[in-house]
């Protein structure tokens, strides 16, 4: 495996390790990630939406993103954007997600 899809994978990984306080499931299964973009100089910009605009927990989710994708060797800086379109809905969970929360 290459540099970069290991790089992108330890990535992923530790997104799979942030939490929505209010929700068991991880952001990555909850759809909220939309981009994932890792720079060759180790830049990682990723785009992200909420389950709601008002989300109180924003700032805790973008600081949890913020500090254990920078612990990824090879990141430099992490940069979360968080976006409202498209919208999120239901339909971009995970099926392992949908089934957790009793969707399926």
């Amino acid at each position: 495996m290459n540099e970069f899809l290991e790089k992108e994978e330890q990535v992923l990984k530790m997104l799979k390790t942030v939490f929505d306080p209010e929700i068991p499931v991880n952001i990555y299964d909850l759809g909220l990630i939309y981009k994932i973009d890792i720079q060759d100089d180790g830049v990682c910009n990723i785009d992200m939406t909420l389950t709601a605009p008002s989300c109180p927990a924003a700032d805790f989710l973008v600081e949890d993103i913020e500090q254990k994708v920078r612990s990824v060797e090879g990141i430099t800086k992490v940069q979360v954007n968080i976006v409202f379109e498209p919208e999120w809905t239901k339909d971009m969970m995970s099926d392992e997600a949908k089934l957790e929360l009793g969707f399926m």
